[in-house]
């Protein structure tokens, strides 16, 4: 990933956003389809990266 780019997250409950600055704070995730959607839309995508944070 280019050092200019940076991954918008407001997803609370994953261990890797930083709530102050609403970012990721891994260098790249992983985008993974969704099982029986077939939308067109930004549905049909969900963060294979996410971890919960407890």
């Amino acid at each position: 990933m280019e050092d200019n780019q940076k991954i918008q997250c407001s997803v609370e409950s994953c261990v890797y956003q930083d709530s102050t600055n609403k970012r990721c704070t891994l260098h790249s995730i992983q985008v993974l389809p969704r099982q029986n959607t077939n939308t067109r839309k930004a549905d049909e995508s969900m963060c294979g990266s996410y971890e919960c944070c407890e």
